[in-house]
């Protein structure tokens, strides 16, 4: 009798475990949604923080406090400091 339920049981296989594991998906969303709390804090967003720490640095700065054309200091000396980021840049003023 017990190969003849084992064979019921492989052959209806898709069958019996699609609801059951839906019944245990369905019993553990309910029970997450008791224990968890779903608040999410707002957040601003990247651009949005981009943009204000760039209006920040641009009002830092002195727009009166110019360097001159004529010692040509923007020219790189080599091509190994022709595309340094600014915070690695040596100040040398």
């Amino acid at each position: 009798m017990l190969p003849v339920i084992f064979t019921a049981l492989r052959s209806y296989a898709p069958y019996i475990t699609l609801p059951v594991a839906a019944v245990i998906g369905f019993i553990g969303y309910k029970i997450e949604g008791l224990l968890s709390d779903r608040y999410t804090p707002y957040e601003k967003s990247i651009e949005e923080k981009r943009e204000e720490r760039f209006v920040e640095e641009s009002l830092k700065k002195n727009t009166l406090d110019v360097e001159s054309l004529k010692g040509k200091r923007f020219v790189p000396f080599s091509v190994l400091q022709k595309n340094v980021s600014p915070s690695l840049a040596a100040e040398d003023k």
